[in-house]
């Protein structure tokens, strides 16, 4: 029996999807405070890049340098913050986080800091033109 790949609960609860790559599906972290995406290889079960095969690997490390591209052009940060922690999400995924030394947690993580401020459905539409 083949498991299909699904998002985890919580990256599906606090997160917009944006696009299917090849391999990864692009998520907006619902907190406008922060330009912040998350890359999900689309593959069920996996919890460690290795857990890819080496083609795999390799795709995953070229969307993550699009997706680190493309903020570093849309938004000009001062600073982009590229992590896979999977800590309280076990599910493999790819934080990339533009970041602003005048955003309001700078140089702390963004990671609990403030409560989230969602985007508006505007705001979403307008992020989604670059994907």
């Amino acid at each position: 029996m083949t498991v299909e790949f699904s998002l985890a609960p919580e990256l599906a609860r606090d997160c917009i999807e944006v696009a299917d790559w090849p391999l990864c599906k692009v998520l907006l972290m619902n907190d406008s405070q922060y330009p912040w995406f998350i890359l999900v290889p689309r593959k069920a079960g996996l919890k460690e890049s290795i857990d890819l095969d080496d083609a795999e690997q390799l795709l995953l490390m070229k969307e993550s340098a699009k997706l680190s591209l493309l903020l570093k052009e849309v938004f000009n940060p001062d600073k982009l913050n590229v992590a896979a922690l999977g800590n309280m999400v076990p599910q493999l995924h790819i934080h990339h986080i533009a970041r602003f030394k005048s955003d309001a947690a700078w140089p702390a993580p963004v990671w609990g800091k403030f409560p989230s401020i969602p985007y508006t459905n505007e705001q979403v539409e307008q992020l989604k033109t670059h994907f």
